[in-house]
């Protein structure tokens, strides 16, 4: 695969992946950061809108922020308050960066997009001895009380439009060839508090929905809506949302 042929499913929807993203829990960047020096410069590809730059931007010296949609990462917040975060229209499986010169690789939600093998050997070039490549994603949400009917509607709707790569997510890329040995990892959660409208954004944001659309010419956010609207309730009260998060770390020796 080359540089301008990567698997691009997000520019189409880059302003709802930027507006309906859940952020990621402090407790993911806290085990990277007992495992990583603060002091530490990172590379982040496949950043999209920085969903995942912000925490790494507080918790380590500089970092990379690398997307191949330029319309993605023309929606990253790093855009108008940059701090200690450069940003760069760069594929995932190659950076400018020169060899050995950071401590941390963080790939959020990406890390299935990409070629492996060579974003791997990428991960050797540009790693420090000692440094740590941290790949995290999250699988499906739980449906809220109540909600399970409508939920399991729509996802029926879209299961056909997933890209074969949702079963990487789908197995918390537990048979990747990783280039590194592994540090323990914890288990953990994401979760977020919306109220309807959100979460419908949320839907229209993944990547089988814009399938969808392009191919039927139908909408099945809003063929759902109406039935999801309704086990909701009050379009107003706050849900909490919760998605099965991994992470993978692995060390340079």
């Amino acid at each position: 695969m080359s540089d301008t042929d990567f698997k691009d499913h997000f520019s189409g929807l880059a302003d709802a992946y930027a507006e309906a993203r859940p952020e990621y829990p402090d407790a993911l960047f806290d085990a990277i950061a007992a495992v990583v020096p603060a002091t530490a410069r990172v590379w982040e590809p496949g950043c999209g809108s920085g969903q995942a730059t912000r925490g790494l931007a507080q918790r380590f010296a500089h970092v990379h922020a690398t997307e191949a949609s330029a319309k993605q990462l023309a929606r990253h917040w790093a855009q108008q308050a940059p701090g200690n975060v450069t940003l760069a229209v760069e594929p995932g499986e190659r950076t400018a960066l020169p060899d050995a010169s950071v401590q941390l690789v963080a790939v959020a939600q990406a890390l299935h997009w990409f070629d492996r093998e060579r974003f791997f050997k990428e991960c050797a070039r540009v790693l420090t001895p000692g440094g740590v490549l941290a790949a995290w994603g999250y699988g499906d949400f739980v449906a809220p009380e109540g909600m399970i009917e409508p939920v399991e509607a729509f996802r029926a709707t879209i299961h056909p439009y997933w890209p074969p790569e949702r079963a990487y997510v789908d197995a918390r890329y537990s048979d990747f060839p990783w280039p590194f040995p592994p540090l323990p990892a914890p288990e953990l959660w994401l979760e977020a508090e919306w109220r309807l409208a959100h979460f419908l954004r949320y839907l229209a944001s993944m990547s089988a929905v814009g399938r969808c659309r392009v191919e039927t010419g139908e909408d099945p956010v809003a063929r759902h809506a109406p039935a999801l609207a309704a086990a909701w309730g009050d379009p107003e009260e706050v849900r909490v949302i919760q998605w099965p998060l991994f992470l993978h770390l692995r060390r340079k020796t």
